[in-house]
């Protein structure tokens, strides 16, 4: 960590505004579980946020800033600065992964609080608007403008829309960017990890499994994709810069006994490298074609199958050098609070500025979380404090808040 911002973080804390606020975090402990209950039970699922924007934005508003949903469904409420010219976004979404009509009531076990979605990202949305908060109680005006964000569409295929729209033409000027995504203490954000996501129909006329048998069949030219496809990317993935891939869902057919007329399957790619993800995309598109032919060539009557390939995800990659302010500031952050920082990589709302080159990080809301994507998913408040301090002198700093000696 470079000196100059090790003493720039020494100054905001030494500030007595800062350091009431840094001691009013642990006084909001029991307002912030009751809040992470309220919004963990208010249903998110993908492309279906409304009900919880609508109540985040009342609680923002409530909390002192004028709230408003943009066009795509996003929270946005801005804390104009004394004049900086710049604006710096905080950023926590609004969606979960799970499907409308998951239970996500919260429960207890032991300091555990137990429900789909608690951590990620819902203790998010608590620490940013304890953020906003704390700037209001304590006056800490730096010089920039925060834009506070509370954003749709950063799991699965929402593809990130929501910071998308964002960074769209004719969108706001954002200079800097701070997403505010799982919950250690510890993590700074360098690397963008790239995605390619794609949605696969094989298609077919279909017919009854004895009467009609000899068409060519969607699900075993899947499965012939599949195939293929595992083999040769199994092999490519054993060298080079890390690069994973999933087949994360598989559907169709209509039953026991009919041959199916479509089959589709959601796959998911991703790479450190950009060139990486293309090579590998490269290897699924032509073993789907090739597969999709072979099963062609099997068929004893009929017409040809035919695939239909969708990409329903492009998440850009990219990397934050560790000189830059915004990296040094939140590494400064984490060792203000006690903590030790470690530089990481992810797929997070993070990766749309990465790669427009402006300075962006995500870092964790605090507390320990489990189980993210699962129904067994948990957030229990170790130390939950420290995210909420870390953040919040991560935005002071970033912002240009001048601390007094």
């Amino acid at each position: 960590m470079l000196p100059e911002y090790e003493t720039e973080m020494a100054a905001i804390t030494a500030d007595p505004r800062v350091a009431a606020a840094l001691d009013d975090v642990l006084a909001m402990d029991e307002e912030n579980e009751r809040l992470l209950i309220e919004l963990t039970e208010i249903e998110a699922p993908p492309f279906k946020e409304e009900k919880r924007a609508a109540h985040y934005r009342g609680l923002v508003r409530e909390a002192g800033l004028d709230a408003e949903l943009d066009e795509i469904g996003n929270v946005v409420a801005r804390r104009e600065g004394r004049g900086g010219g710049r604006t710096v976004a905080v950023v926590a979404h609004l969606d979960t992964v799970f499907p409308e009509g998951t239970d996500v009531t919260v429960r207890r076990e032991g300091d555990k609080l137990m429900a789909p979605g608690i951590a990620d990202d819902t203790r998010g949305l608590v620490t940013m608007l304890t953020i906003v908060k704390l700037m209001d109680r304590h006056g800490l005006e730096p010089q920039d403008d925060v834009l506070f964000v509370g954003s749709v569409g950063e799991e699965g295929i929402g593809d990130l829309r929501g910071v998308k729209h964002l960074f769209r033409e004719g969108g706001p000027k954002i200079d800097a960017f701070i997403a505010i995504d799982g919950t250690s203490n510890t993590r700074v954000l360098n690397h963008a990890i790239g995605s390619h996501r794609y949605r696969v129909r094989f298609l077919g006329p279909g017919g009854h499994s004895w009467g009609a048998f000899g068409l060519g069949n969607p699900a075993h030219a899947m499965a012939r994709a599949i195939k293929l496809f595992d083999d040769r990317a199994g092999e490519y993935v054993t060298a080079g810069a890390k690069t994973t891939y999933n087949i994360g869902r598989i559907g169709g057919g209509t039953s026991v006994n009919s041959i199916p007329f479509e089959n589709w399957m959601e796959v998911d790619m991703r790479s450190m490298e950009p060139g990486r993800l293309g090579e590998i995309d490269a290897i699924f598109q032509t073993a789907m074609m090739e597969a999709l032919a072979e099963q062609n060539e099997l068929r004893r009557d009929g017409e040809e199958l035919t695939v239909d390939i969708e990409m329903i995800g492009d998440r850009p990659s990219g990397m934050v050098a560790i000189d830059t302010p915004l990296i040094q500031r939140a590494l400064a952050a984490t060792r203000a609070v006690g903590e030790e920082p470690e530089l990481s990589m992810g797929s997070t709302d993070s990766n749309v500025p990465i790669s427009l080159g402006i300075p962006a990080t995500t870092i964790g809301s605090g507390g320990e979380g489990f189980g993210a994507h699962s129904l067994h998913e948990w957030w229990a408040n170790r130390d939950g404090h420290l995210g909420i301090q870390k953040a919040l002198l991560l935005v002071l700093a970033e912002a240009g808040f001048e601390g007094v000696n």
